[in-house]
């Protein structure tokens, strides 16, 4: 049988603080501070739902984050 994988660790990180900054921006500071997978959303964007601990979620409208969440 073969072993189970190992999820990443999650960061530990303010969500809270992506909220206003430019989407590039974010996207870098999120990446830096341990995220592996960044993805920015315009709003109303229709999403899969599976959760993954070490994604982080924005959705970026006109350039700038309105909305921040993991998984």
């Amino acid at each position: 049988m073969a072993p189970l994988p190992i999820p990443s660790p999650e960061p530990a990180d303010d969500l809270d603080s992506y909220v206003g900054l430019d989407g590039e921006t974010a996207e870098r500071r999120a990446r830096t501070r341990g995220w592996t997978t960044v993805r920015s959303l315009p709003p109303g964007a229709v999403i899969t739902l599976e959760y993954l601990g070490s994604r982080l979620n924005f959705t970026v409208d006109d350039g700038v984050v309105e909305r921040c969440w993991q998984g």
